[in-house]
């Protein structure tokens, strides 16, 4: 009988970086290193990819966390590029895309609100963007929360009265809105401003957005004063109304320096093995904001290293103003602006300021950067302290990653929909937030229980389907459902028809009479059992009901408000906004419209015998 041979070991670590030399030229590029399961560990830029990759295999040369990382290598893969600035953009890029565990991670990376003031009307709109600036207008941003952006539109509704409404809402108007009446807007829809007036509140608008705004003011001032010399004065008193909303703006910059135009200013502050980086924006010499940012990244890793990383990824969809200031010098700070400029198509200017006014914006960035991470040290320390409380009262091994919590919400089993919040060592993972609308005819409205088995099902089904191994962290530690013993045996009996037998999971019961603090919970193999009033986490697991519900309400309410405007007109063929608007002008509402003859239909202007037709055999065939 033949023996069996031994399986050759796949070559791993400095031998598999060593075969790949040779091939390797000396122009700059980007290189992945990728373990055996096919992820990609690491994503790094060359100047030189052949000297690059050589010095991987020197192990003596690296740190204990780059042994590590060469020792998982099976493979590695390539691309050159033409300068090395390119191979800085392509690696943020890649590392966003792949997000590998041996690279500085940027974490929260969403679009950051603008203006936008529409193009292509004689009467331009201004309304809040986020996404693509591909509509035609001109963009104003970014601002660092909707809050802010929210705050200058209410500013230039009560200095300049443009119009927010939308172009169909506009063309519709027969009579002016609300906005006009409390000199908010200047009624453009209904004539009330002429085309060449409106045209200069835009311009000032425009000038106001850039930064021009003391200049708007003194203009402002002049012609108030012209109207009061004149005894106008209801329009002196216009005038005086918006000059105090841009006044109030003013009052309101922390920060403000002259001559500074478009600045991001960077600041990086790092205790504890974590960091935090700062970024405050400033456009037209004006704060539009800041926000903090706490990417992940290896204990070793100091602030330069981790600012460096952060700014490629950072810039990765966006586009960099004209000038970057940073609290710290980083090793590749004209490579940084020199790719930042390819992306921008002009000159960014990265500096890192050692004293005068610039300075002194960055000093404060570092402050708030260093208040941001203690607060965040601080919770951190307080939610881990309250997992380790859940999993000595649920019985876990211990404390849990994630946290998934379940609930529905319908009104008399209508607009049905199932919501499911999630919770980690950090808090609120809201990114992982997910709804449900509840599918099916065979579910009999009000069936919490086969609502709460389909959500359950589509969640751990498609959890199976894409990740069995549960590689990618996005399978639960505990599952928490709202509800008492009904609730939590339809979840089991999920987990059982999906064959997953070791997942923690618990309902929490509502007290008698609904009272807060004398829940229940429910967990299979156990009784019943309540926690201490006061027990601090009895009340993180009601903070998590409650969020989950809260979040299933404002589905649900959305869901339903969205099916309440629709109208029965929608269905019938043929019926566009137009003859549906001379439809509910004719006969007030769509009940009437229902109930109308055939003759009455075909009475209302450009409905036709035919359509009329079609609208009467819609609602009596």
């Amino acid at each position: 009988m033949a023996q069996k041979q031994p399986q050759k070991a796949v070559p791993k670590g400095a031998e598999v970086v060593a075969a790949y030399l040779p091939g390797l030229p000396g122009s700059p590029g980007v290189y992945r290193m990728i373990n055996g399961d096919g992820d990609v560990l690491y994503v790094g830029k060359a100047k030189s990819l052949k000297k690059r990759v050589a010095s991987y295999t020197n192990l003596k040369r690296q740190s204990t966390r780059l042994r590590r990382m060469i020792g998982e290598t099976v493979t590695m893969e390539f691309v050159t590029t033409h300068t090395e600035a390119e191979a800085l953009l392509l690696e943020a890029n890649l590392i966003k895309r792949y997000r590998p565990r041996y690279n500085i991670l940027l974490r929260d990376d969403k679009s950051f609100p603008k203006i936008r003031l529409t193009g292509g009307h004689e009467f331009p709109q201004v309304l809040k963007h986020r996404g693509a600036d591909t509509a035609k207008g001109e963009y104003f941003g970014p601002f660092a929360s909707a809050w802010a952006v929210n705050e200058t539109l209410t500013i230039l509704q009560r200095a300049f009265f443009l119009r927010t409404c939308s172009d169909s809402v506009f063309s519709s108007r027969t009579r002016p809105c609300l906005l006009f009446q409390i000199k908010r807007c200047s009624g453009p829809c209904v004539g009330r401003i002429n085309e060449a007036d409106y045209g200069r509140l835009v311009a000032e608008a425009r000038a106001f957005l850039r930064g021009d705004s003391r200049k708007i003011q003194t203009g402002l001032a002049r012609r108030m004063q012209q109207a009061s010399d004149g005894l106008d004065y209801e329009a002196a008193a216009l005038y005086r109304d918006r000059i105090s909303a841009l006044t109030q703006i003013q009052s309101r910059q922390e920060i403000n320096l002259a001559g500074l135009g478009e600045a991001d200013v960077m600041a990086a502050h790092q205790a504890g093995g974590h960091t935090c980086v700062e970024v405050f924006f400033f456009r037209g010499g004006r704060n539009f904001g800041n926000r903090a940012y706490f990417p992940i990244h290896a204990k070793d890793q100091d602030e330069a290293q981790v600012l460096e990383a952060f700014i490629g990824q950072f810039y990765d969809n966006k586009v960099a103003p004209k000038t970057v200031l940073l609290s710290h010098r980083l090793e590749n700070q004209s490579l940084l602006a020199a790719a930042l400029a390819v992306t921008a198509g002009r000159k960014v200017a990265v500096t890192c300021p050692t004293r005068g006014d610039k300075r002194k914006l960055v000093e404060h960035a570092l402050t708030n950067a260093r208040e941001a991470l203690g607060r965040r040290l601080s919770e951190s320390a307080s939610q881990r302290r309250l997992l380790e409380g859940v999993a000595e009262t649920l019985g876990l091994d211990g404390p849990p990653e994630r946290i998934e919590v379940y609930d529905n919400s319908h009104v008399s089993g209508t607009n049905a929909i199932g919501a499911m919040i999630v919770a980690g060592p950090e808090g609120l993972v809201k990114n992982a937030y997910r709804k449900f609308n509840i599918k099916g005819k065979d579910i009999t409205p009000g069936d919490d229980y086969a609502m709460m088995h389909q959500v359950l099902t589509r969640r751990f089904a498609r959890a199976l389907k894409e990740d069995p191994e549960r590689k990618s962290g996005q399978w639960p530690d505990l599952v928490l459902i709202d509800g008492g013993p009904g609730q939590l045996g339809v979840g089991l009996k999920v987990l059982e028809e999906l064959g997953i037998e070791d997942m923690t999971m618990a309902g929490i019961a509502k007290g008698p009479d609904r009272n807060a603090g004398r829940e229940r919970i429910h967990m299979a193999g156990r009784e019943p059992f309540t926690l201490k009033p006061r027990d601090p986490v009895l009340y993180f697991l009601q903070r998590l009901r409650d969020e989950a519900h809260r979040f299933a309400i404002g589905f649900h309410r959305a869901k339903r408000g969205k099916a309440i405007s629709k109208s029965a007109l929608d269905g019938v063929p043929g019926i566009g906004p137009g003859r549906k608007k001379a439809l509910l002008h004719h006969f007030g509402s769509a009940a009437s419209v229902k109930s109308a003859g055939l003759a009455d239909l075909q009475s209302v202007d450009g409905i036709s015998h035919a359509t009329a037709k079609k609208i009467y055999d819609w609602f009596n065939g």
